[in-house]
């Protein structure tokens, strides 16, 4: 079976919002594509003493100066779309208030008809943590928990009961309900953040990386989760894919995963099914200057993944 791919959606400074969010997803439905993801960025700080992802003196890339707000996106996209999955690779979680949250999700599954997939992680910036005021950056993996916890309730039968150390819902109605189970995806690296991967997610949604290095750990996640009694079998493999394209070929001693021309991106979707991924989310938007643009070039790509016969 050919692999799955997905479209990450327009959220940069360069795309006009109202105009370019839904002639994208719908252009992008009708070309093929499986799934629509956004993410989240929330500010861009311009004096900050900590690096990209956390790494001393990696400058963050202008590319995050303004990055639009994820479920507003999602929203637009699935109210001209009708078959698409709507993805988040990812909600920083403890960025959020953990009700609102889930019932911003339930409602937007309700509305999509079933088609909502939540991504979580913990996110890595200190100057996000501190602007959203909800839980201290040493308390995010908690706070994940409490979420997931959350939703579970929120997103079940009424009355909803539910007490943790951020919320306390008493035998309530909490709606609109999700159109089915909506399927969690959690982000991790190592250690615990893949342990609850194992025990509690329905996914796993990396980015960055080799895909032999993928592979192994995609093989480790497995045997988590059947050591916990799981259907490893069901769990998502969802590998995110931020394109950067480059107008003659990269070496390969130097190149990472997706950065290339156009054809070495094809080869690097292609690696990446044969590690045994599920689904390729290939985020074009920094590859392009408006909305036709990045229409016209995910179709070229679409085209060239499915005529190499991946």
């Amino acid at each position: 079976m050919a692999i799955r791919l997905g479209l990450g959606l327009p959220q940069a400074k360069q795309y006009d919002l109202g105009r370019d969010v839904v002639e994208v997803a719908r252009a992008a439905e009708q070309t093929g594509y499986q799934s629509l993801w956004v993410f989240e960025r929330v500010l861009f700080p311009e004096r900050t003493k900590q690096g990209l992802y956390g790494i001393p003196g990696l400058p963050w890339p202008d590319f995050y100066r303004s990055i639009a707000e994820p479920l507003v996106v999602l929203s637009l996209a699935a109210a001209v779309t009708e078959r698409a999955r709507l993805g988040s690779s990812v909600l920083v979680a403890p960025l959020h208030g953990p009700v609102q949250l889930a019932r911003a999700l339930a409602t937007l599954d309700a509305a999509s008809r079933g088609r909502v997939v939540a991504g979580f992680g913990t996110g890595w910036s200190l100057d996000e943590y501190a602007a959203a005021s909800v839980v201290p950056f040493e308390e995010r993996g908690a706070a994940l928990d409490e979420l997931l916890d959350i939703c579970a309730a929120v997103w079940g039968p009424d009355p909803v009961s539910y007490q943790g150390a951020h919320a306390v819902i008493t035998e309530a109605e909490v709606g609109p309900k999700p159109a089915r189970p909506i399927p969690v995806y959690l982000a991790a690296g190592n250690g615990r953040a893949l342990d609850r991967v194992a025990r509690r997610a329905d996914g796993w949604p990396p980015t960055g990386r080799p895909p032999e290095q993928l592979a192994a750990v995609w093989r480790q996640l497995t045997e988590q989760a059947a050591s916990y009694g799981r259907d490893a079998a069901a769990l998502g493999f969802c590998v995110r894919a931020n394109v950067r394209l480059t107008p003659a070929p990269v070496g390969d001693a130097d190149r990472r995963p997706f950065v290339g021309t156009v054809e070495q991106i094809v080869a690097d979707v292609a690696a990446h099914a044969e590690a045994g991924v599920h689904e390729v989310l290939i985020d074009l938007q920094n590859c392009a200057r408006d909305g036709r643009e990045l229409t016209d070039l995910a179709a070229r790509v679409h085209a060239d993944i499915r005529a190499a016969g991946v």
